[in-house]
């Protein structure tokens, strides 16, 4: 099937590159860049038909994530977390999405899911207050998605996805970085507002597969799990920053003459030839991964079957190991650029530093992720809101 939005953001890649460097020093995507994917139909991929979205495969918006990422890996990052949000407010009671996107369905919603901030049940809903850090896009959305735990009746606690409006909360400047810079990645401060219940969803309807939304948003798109989706999100835009660099090295590499090495062209060095092929396999083995997983998830979905658990833990498993091997791509790359890659502003400079960034969320704790697929094999029983 063809991917309109590819062609059409495709054709936007070079102004994208071009204020690649003014987004890493204004500290957030430009507004342009952001009108611009939003006319192409970037954030609309995920967005139930309902509200004029297109409800497309994650593997489409994956495809076009990575494209902008080899332009700007910031913009990516922005363009992939607050175009994956439509997916999970798919999910959420038809009240709050209606809340949402009602009067604009451009309207975009940015993130920040760690539990950080206190949420007091009350009468119709709860209270919330707190600190959120790492919104990525915040600037550009009017709402914002909010990790809380509450206590249940067994003693324990729920976590919670909240929604929250734009006038409830203020967006503190914090983002000084050395990665990502341009993702104005900043803070969300709330004082003790209201949240009726219709505007929380919880872990355990998301572990289960299943939301109040789904009688209204019956694609199969919204029965694959949140840990797949939410966390290929991060990882597209990586694999995407690799890619960018790959291109950008053999651009480069196909003109540059090494004095140190007697002239030689350094296209004709038969190590420069081993670590492009290792990194052009790796860039490939990481993609197809992604997008096997993504995609048996969906046929599952669409025959009206539960997804395997293995399946679930495989694309986990898959998922960080496609950061790692987009890393160590991009890292076979920078070691073969020479003392030009260190400069600003670079290209490849700027991918290895972004996917770096990318690569310390708290999603591609390497170990973590290896753990839960390993146990799952030995047969041991596995419990984590990312799977």
């Amino acid at each position: 099937m063809t991917n309109k939005v590819l062609d059409r953001v495709r054709d936007l890649l070079p102004a994208i590159r071009e204020r690649a460097a003014d987004t890493d020093l204004q500290r957030r995507v430009p507004e342009q860049s952001i009108r611009e994917l939003t006319e192409a139909g970037v954030f609309r991929m995920l967005q139930p038909s309902r509200f004029g979205g297109d409800e497309s495969s994650p593997v489409a918006f994956y495809e076009v994530i990575r494209a902008i990422a080899t332009a700007c890996p910031s913009t990516a990052w922005v363009s992939s977390v607050l175009g994956a949000h439509p997916w999970q407010l798919a999910l959420f009671p038809p009240r709050a999405q209606e809340d949402v996107w009602s009067a604009d369905p451009d309207t975009l919603v940015s993130s920040s899911y760690a539990p950080t901030g206190k949420l007091v049940p009350t009468e119709g809903g709860f209270r919330i207050s707190g600190r959120w850090s790492f919104s990525s896009g915040c600037d550009h959305a009017r709402w914002v998605f909010l990790g809380a735990v509450v206590p249940n009746d067994d003693g324990g606690a729920e976590y919670l996805t909240v929604l929250v409006p734009r006038a409830d909360y203020r967006i503190e400047d914090v983002w000084h970085v050395s990665g990502l810079s341009g993702t104005g990645s900043n803070d969300i401060v709330i004082e003790n507002a209201f949240v009726p219940s219709y505007r929380t969803y919880s872990a355990s309807e998301q572990a289960e597969l299943r939301g109040p939304g789904q009688a209204v948003n019956t694609a199969p798109l919204y029965r694959i799990s949140f840990g797949a989706v939410f966390s290929n999100t991060i990882t597209a835009p990586i694999i995407g920053a690799a890619q960018g660099a790959y291109e950008a090295h053999l651009e480069r590499m196909r003109e540059r003459v090494r004095i140190s090495y007697g002239g030689q062209k350094a296209a004709e060095d038969p190590f420069a030839h081993v670590r492009v092929a290792r990194a052009a396999s790796e860039i490939d083995a990481a993609v197809l991964q992604m997008e096997r997983n993504i995609s048996e998830q969906l046929r599952y979905a669409e025959a009206g079957e539960a997804i395997p658990f293995e399946l679930r833990v495989r694309s986990r498993r898959d998922q960080v190991r496609g950061t790692e091997r987009a890393i160590e791509a991009i890292d076979l790359l920078f070691d073969n650029s020479g003392g030009h890659a260190i400069r600003k502003p670079d290209p490849i400079e700027r991918h290895w530093r972004d996917a770096h960034a990318g690569s310390v969320h708290v999603i591609n704790d390497v170990e973590r992720a290896l753990v839960l697929y390993g146990r799952n094999a030995f047969g041991l029983p596995v419990t984590d809101r990312m799977i």
